[in-house]
């Protein structure tokens, strides 16, 4: 698996991966100290819409001139955008105008590079699975490194040099991906709306995927989306221990992903997701902190297992010359359920309490695991080796 290509690429995503983890917690602190909550709400809230804007877009470019070239695009423009603000916090308060521009133009970026990397899996990977899982253990390493890394250097010498790292990483990760070798798409000559509509009709005709998108939806509203502020509101100050756990949990996860290839990957997926269960239940229950982290080391290995099991089914099933559009309308379906779920996190706890949602959370859970399983497509798709323009591989029932 370890190609120079692999290499490369797992380079470019675990230095990008980094610098998606340092944004958050550095507009947190750098932009919540001139503007407020509500100033860093607003610009985190317009870099998320601008990326669902235009992420199905991102998918046809994609398919037409590469994900690599795509991504590299992606990176050079983020490279920008954080390093004008960067400058602009030189003089100590950015105009917030310029903040949401830059906001908007990140977040764009962002949006047309998501539906490249599964796309890019195939590319640089015999195995698909092993190099998901690969890169899975990497995403819950930056997301330890990263939020705590943007922390102190915040702290300990201020927003102008954390959004010069931030701008450094995506640097690199455009070099990196400059270096990969892969093969550029010949695509038939078509228009925008015309491969849209082809992205839309191979999304439909496999009813697996969107069945587990239409699960996820509900999965992003009740339980992933308002996690996070609700959790941190009932856990508090031992917080940052729980999502180490988490963290070592999806490291975990992928390691046994490595290794383990069940004949049906998405219905070993949503059995092994029975364990995130643990997660939500553990914060309602409130019971000692060893417990809590636990349940979250728990929870953090069944949804990297699942994580894995999802990507490389995607990326075998589905043809690779519409493959970028077939990723976006299913990270734009699975994304638009956890921004639903952010936003009413807080009307949420003016009706219930934090623990008594996560007791539902928890019972939600269930039923997302349970419906995964009672779809047929979903628990008889078959391993496929690699994508073709053929149907989907299925599993005789024993």
């Amino acid at each position: 698996m370890w190609t120079r290509s692999f290499a490369l690429y797992f380079g470019a995503r675990t230095i990008s991966l980094l610098g998606d983890a340092m944004m958050p917690v550095a507009s947190a602190l750098a932009i919540g100290k001139v503007y407020g909550i509500a100033g860093v709400g607003f610009v985190l809230a317009l870099w998320t819409a601008s990326a669902v804007l235009v992420m199905l877009f991102g998918g046809v470019v994609a398919d037409r001139i590469g994900p690599r070239r795509l991504m590299i695009g992606a990176d050079v423009v983020r490279v920008v955008t954080q390093a004008v603000v960067a400058v602009a916090f030189l003089d100590g308060a950015p105009p917030f105008a310029l903040l949401l521009a830059m906001a908007f133009l990140s977040g764009m970026a962002a949006g047309v590079f998501e539906p490249c990397v599964n796309g890019m899996v195939p590319l640089v990977a015999e195995d698909a699975q092993r190099a998901n899982a690969t890169l899975k253990i990497a995403e819950a390493v930056t997301q330890l490194a990263g939020p705590a890394l943007a922390g102190i250097l915040v702290v300990a010498t201020g927003p102008v040099f954390v959004y010069t790292v931030d701008a450094a990483t995506f640097l690199v990760s455009a070099v990196c991906l400059l270096l990969v070798r892969v093969a550029v798409p010949t695509p038939e000559p078509s228009d925008v709306l015309s491969d849209l509509r082809r992205g839309w009709e191979e999304f439909k005709a496999r009813s697996w995927m969107w069945s587990v998108i239409l699960v996820w939806v509900f999965w992003g509203v009740l339980v992933v989306g308002p996690y996070v502020p609700l959790s941190s509101q009932v856990i508090g100050a031992d917080y940052g221990w729980v999502m180490a756990a988490l963290g070592l949990g999806t490291v975990l996860g992928g390691l046994v992903a490595i290794r383990l290839k069940p004949r049906r990957p998405l219905a070993a997926g949503a059995v092994a997701l029975i364990g995130y269960v643990a997660v939500p239940l553990s914060v309602a229950l409130g019971p000692p902190l060893p417990v809590l982290m636990a349940g979250h080391l728990l929870g953090g290995c069944a949804m990297a297992f699942w994580s894995v099991m999802w990507s490389t089914t995607v990326q075998t099933q589905v043809a690779p010359d519409v493959l970028n559009r077939v990723n976006a309308y299913q990270v734009a379906g699975s994304v638009a359920g956890m921004a639903v779920g952010q936003a009413l996190a807080g009307p949420v706890t003016a009706l219930v309490e934090p623990r008594v949602f996560m007791l539902g959370s928890a019972l939600v859970t269930v039923g997302v695991v349970t419906a995964l399983l009672v779809i047929r497509p979903v628990r008889r798709l078959g391993r496929r080796s690699q994508a073709s323009g053929s149907g989907p591989v299925t599993v005789p029932a024993t």
